[in-house]
């Protein structure tokens, strides 16, 4: 039986935090996002949810420097890590958002994905390829979101997503790459199908133990 995709729509802001101390508690089910600054991972998360300014875009990249947790429904969180890479960022903020993003990669228990955007014109930047092999190490399942895939006609766009798929093999592990925009909503049903996937897990998983 095909299982339907979760509606985003509902999900609330929690909290903002500057570290994983002050998260909420390191239970249920988490997704992570993480990208540059000027990937578009806050226009994502607002055509993931069907709202607006549920994660605030902002015209100046760089600024989001907190980790916002965002709940689809109870136990059940998107979390919106630091941008990275912003040029115009002095180096002691970036240096706290290294941190803040590596510690949470590293130690948060509830973490069971990993959502990494792209500009599909510029992908695999040293950052996100770091942040790629990082995650394959860790065995985290990563999903990258080609964005901004509207910047270009269907036959580039269609090329640079074969080409990503390909470069994706590299890594190793469980890495899924789909394009995606959040002006035309490509790539939105295959975000939705495998962000249910990750955060059904483990509650498909208790209900075959209770079958047993």
């Amino acid at each position: 039986m095909e299982s339907t995709t979760l509606n985003f729509q509902p999900t609330v802001f929690i909290t903002s935090a500057p570290d994983i101390r002050q998260l909420p508690e390191d239970t249920g089910v988490e997704i992570a996002f993480a990208g540059r600054s000027n990937a578009g991972k806050s226009s994502a998360l607002n055509t993931l949810t069907r709202q607006r300014n549920l994660a605030r875009t902002s015209k100046t990249p760089g600024r989001t420097q907190l980790i916002n947790v965002f709940e689809v429904l109870p136990g059940k969180r998107l979390i919106d890590l630091p941008g990275y890479g912003y040029a115009k960022v002095p180096l002691p903020v970036k240096e706290k958002w290294q941190l803040a993003l590596s510690e949470y990669l590293q130690k948060r228990e509830s973490l069971r994905g990993l959502v990494l955007l792209m500009d599909i014109r510029h992908p695999y930047r040293d950052v996100d390829q770091d942040l790629l092999h990082w995650a394959t190490d860790c065995e985290i399942p990563v999903l990258v979101l080609l964005t901004k895939a509207d910047k270009l006609k269907p036959g580039p766009r269609k090329s640079t997503l074969l080409k990503a798929r390909e470069a994706a093999m590299v890594f190793g592990g469980d890495v899924t790459v789909e394009m995606f925009s959040s002006l035309t909503k490509i790539g939105l049903p295959e975000a939705e199908k495998k962000l249910t996937e990750w955060l059904t897990r483990d509650t498909e998983q208790d209900t075959e133990q209770d079958a047993d």
